[in-house]
């Protein structure tokens, strides 16, 4: 809670009573019975450089993930904005739409998703679009109308898109569906520390050092986008990033600014040149692929011979 204020600060003079008010809470909590979740991760490799690139490279990918959640969710409040009707209504579209979506596809992606959440950290087959398909369902729900988290989801879409990397990169599902799941709460939410200390609670303290790296990694890459919009960017995550900070996400509006002699600008430009590149060999060869020309081809150098 503390670190969701502001993305990138935290407010020291109010660290103590959140911390009181956490172990109260759990205190609590657990004399009312509600059992703890704890799933701890057993097989986590021993640390190698090709193990850790891995995961480096799991901590970008998770970022990405994030990223599509955050703008899945903005795109569906735009949508539902552009729909000026009797929110009632709305709301009836949004369920028409989500029961069209589950005749399609199923009832899993439906409420909290945490059958399928505790398949993909006990390592069980969960099918590689399931990520894409909560993230949708949850923006169509949050966004015409639906009241409900977005915790939770995210979890889910953390969970299941690891699960997914795991089988293209031929690593443990489990271990990469626990990372995901942190990985996914530190990008969309900017709280690296508090999902790098959710890790070692959830998953013990094994997946630790791979956790807490992939998570910082993640939030780098979410920039100056949240899914909590009300929440303060309180730094520039990228020198190449030119953005206001102090303001909600809601109002940020960033422009991109690549370095000289940068990484980053080298191969922006040597995008541009092979795209221009494309442009003229397509001009030469397309006369070729297209032989004999057509119609129109033919029309227009009949004219421009008669011209």
């Amino acid at each position: 809670g503390v670190e969701v204020l502001f993305a990138g600060s935290i407010l020291y003079e109010v660290l103590l009573p959140s911390f009181i008010a956490g172990v109260t809470a759990f205190q609590v909590s657990k004399a009312l019975g509600i059992a703890y979740f704890y799933h701890p991760i057993e097989f986590v490799p021993i640390f190698s450089q090709a193990f850790f690139a891995k995961v480096l490279l799991a901590g970008a990918f998770f970022g990405l993930v994030s990223v599509l959640l955050i703008v899945t969710l903005k795109y569906g409040t735009k949508l539902s904005q552009k729909m000026a009707m009797y929110k009632p209504l709305k709301g009836a579209v949004g369920g028409f739409l989500i029961i069209g979506l589950v005749l399609l596809t199923s009832r899993d992606y439906l409420g909290l998703g945490l059958d399928t959440i505790d398949a993909a950290l006990s390592g069980a087959h969960v099918v590689g679009y399931a990520f894409l398909l909560k993230a949708l369902f949850t923006s169509i729900t949050l966004s015409f109308g639906g009241s409900g988290g977005i915790v939770t989801p995210i979890f889910f879409v953390g969970a299941t898109s690891g699960v997914w990397f795991a089988n293209i990169m031929h690593l443990d599902s489990a271990t990469f569906a626990a990372i995901g799941l942190v990985c996914l709460l530190a990008g969309a939410a900017n709280t690296p520390i508090a999902a790098s200390i959710l890790g070692v609670e959830l998953f013990g303290p094994e997946i630790a050092p791979y956790a807490t790296v992939a998570c910082v990694i993640s939030f780098l890459m979410t920039g100056h986008r949240s899914v909590y919009p009300s929440q303060i960017l309180a730094i520039r995550k990228s020198e190449s990033i030119e953005v206001e900070v102090g303001k909600e996400m809601v109002d940020v509006e960033a422009e991109v600014r690549l370095r000289e002699g940068g990484v980053t600008r080298a191969g922006v430009h040597a995008a541009g040149e092979l795209r221009r590149f494309g442009r003229r060999g397509w001009r030469f060869l397309r006369p070729l692929i297209q032989w004999p020309p057509r119609r129109r081809d033919r029309d227009e150098e009949d004219s421009n011979k008669e011209n």
